[in-house]
């Protein structure tokens, strides 16, 4: 996660969110993005950037010695 809000500190908050139900083959109701900006003032936008990643590729236990 790529945080770009330029905000400072931790923060608390509440978010009310839940679905209408399924009309169809459509959810009814606001998305969880539409939710988050309407309640917080806050826009989820997708972009592309770097993040440090650590990949660990095997495992093994080692035998120790007594």
């Amino acid at each position: 996660m790529l945080d770009a809000t330029g905000l400072k500190g931790k923060y608390a908050f509440t978010l009310s969110w839940y679905l209408d139900g399924v009309v169809g083959n459509t959810i009814a109701g606001p998305t969880i993005f539409e939710a988050i900006q309407d309640q917080l003032g806050l826009k989820l936008e997708p972009k592309k950037g770097t993040i440090e990643m650590l990949v660990v590729d095997r495992a093994e236990r080692i035998p120790i010695k007594n």
